[in-house]
């Protein structure tokens, strides 16, 4: 065994300790990122901004149709079928499919202007996540890792960085410590899965388990002192906080009413945006959930209206219960996509629409931004921006800058290259009160 474990490459060290740490707590543990960021972490101004605390990052895969949500053209052959409908903010208007939120848009910034260079969905979803483009030589870290590495995971006993739905992909925390990447949530209603001890397994005999395990683990780390090891020694001991942390209660969902649970909606989106609305109250800094079914090539009309339907239920009643519970003032709610679908209705996929990377829309809530606008402007047709051009790091820099995080920090990864969170992105100061 001895000369076994001196043979090991740091990969195979890794899969050991990896499967040391699943069978003694039985959880499991998410991919370790190898490369750690270089800095100086004593430097703690932020940059100001809103009043963010926390962010609910709703993300729609597959490109979501601006013309068919949030940037409608009354009248105008791109249109189409769908109409537009007022809202409570006067002169702002929406597409039919959203009621619930016509009701909640004087809370919300329309972002109309969004632009990106980046037509395949893994580059446009990568490039929205990171403020970078795609390389084979570097993983960025996306914006919850970001926000992890600044500011920390506060008193929760849960993760900073959570994840729901659409699994963990290759976004995540990039080049900096595992520890600031999201933990994966794949379905809200199966709550948090192995954060139990195992059935038979008495508190007494997870304790003398724990105990071999650290000796174990001090025993490999004296003589092996890789940094793998020594993250996941560390692993070990935020496992063991979770399970035992009376936060773990945050994931159950049957604690909510029937009612609760309806007004959401009875869908895997309801259901998570129910479960981030109660993440956010136990202290979770950054949640992020994904919706697909948005790259509506074919029958683009009829699946629009089905995707938004779900949308607009549980986006209508998450913003209304942060409202009744004073949280909607410093909690950012981030609706964005990829890119758009073209203003060309492509009659025979039956009335599809395609990539459209070059405009497309986005909306801000809450945290400090100011409700009931629109920012940006695309001509008659949904076509070209005209007026106030976001590109996709000017998007995530305005929600760094609501967090507070330090946009002009740069970092640097292990081969020194610097990067900031939004790499040259700017914040659209205009939004925040």
């Amino acid at each position: 065994m001895k000369n076994l474990a001196r043979n090991f490459d740091p990969t195979s060290r890794r899969s050991f300790v990896t499967g040391a740490a699943k069978s003694l707590l039985g959880l499991g543990t998410m991919a370790f990122a190898p490369n750690i960021a270089f800095g100086n972490d004593k430097e703690t101004i932020l940059s100001g901004g809103g009043k963010a605390k926390r962010v609910i990052y709703l993300y729609m895969g597959g490109g979501m149709s601006h013309l068919d949500t949030f940037d409608t053209k009354p009248g105008a052959e791109t249109q189409g079928p769908v109409e537009s409908i007022k809202t409570s903010s006067p002169g702002i208007q929406i597409s039919e499919f959203f009621p619930n939120m016509a009701k909640q848009m004087h809370h919300a910034a329309i972002i109309n202007s969004l632009s990106s260079t980046q037509g395949a969905h893994e580059q446009g979803r990568y490039f929205m996540h990171t403020s970078y483009f795609m390389r084979g030589t570097i993983k960025h870290p996306d914006l919850g890792a970001w926000t992890s590495y600044f500011l920390g995971k506060g008193e929760t006993k849960l993760p900073g960085n959570i994840k729901i739905g659409g699994g963990s992909g290759s976004l995540g925390g990039g080049f900096l410590e595992s520890k600031f990447a999201a933990m994966p949530i794949g379905d809200a209603e199966g709550g948090l899965k192995n954060s139990a001890l195992p059935s038979g397994i008495t508190e007494d005999r997870f304790s003398r388990r724990m105990k071999r395990a650290m000796a174990m683990n001090q025993n490999f780390l004296s003589k092996y002192n890789d940094k793998q090891v020594r993250a996941y020694t560390g692993m070990y001991d935020e496992a063991v906080n979770v399970m035992k942390s009376e936060d773990l209660k945050a994931f159950d969902l049957t604690q909510e009413k029937v009612e609760t649970r309806d007004a959401y909606g009875q869908n895997k989106f309801g259901q998570a945006c129910l479960l981030a609305r109660r993440l956010v109250e136990s202290g979770v800094k950054f949640i992020e959930i994904t919706k697909g079914g948005w790259d509506t090539h074919v029958d683009n009309f009829g699946r629009v209206r089905e995707n938004s339907g779900e949308l607009d239920q549980a986006l209508a009643q998450l913003i209304s219960d942060l409202q009744d519970r004073d949280m909607l003032k410093d909690t950012l709610v981030v609706l964005t996509t990829e890119f758009g679908r073209t203003p060309k209705i492509v009659t025979e996929r039956e009335n599809g629409r395609n990539h459209y990377p070059k405009a497309f829309s986005g909306l801000l809530i809450g945290g400090g931004i100011n409700g009931g606008i629109k920012y940006g402007k695309t001509d008659s047709e949904g076509r070209e921006v005209e007026k106030d051009l976001v590109e996709v790091p000017d998007f995530n820099a305005t929600i760094a800058h609501a967090l507070g995080l330090p946009i002009n920090k740069e970092v640097f990864s292990p081969s020194r290259r610097p990067f900031k969170v939004a790499d040259k992105g700017k914040p659209i100061t205009k939004l925040f009160s």
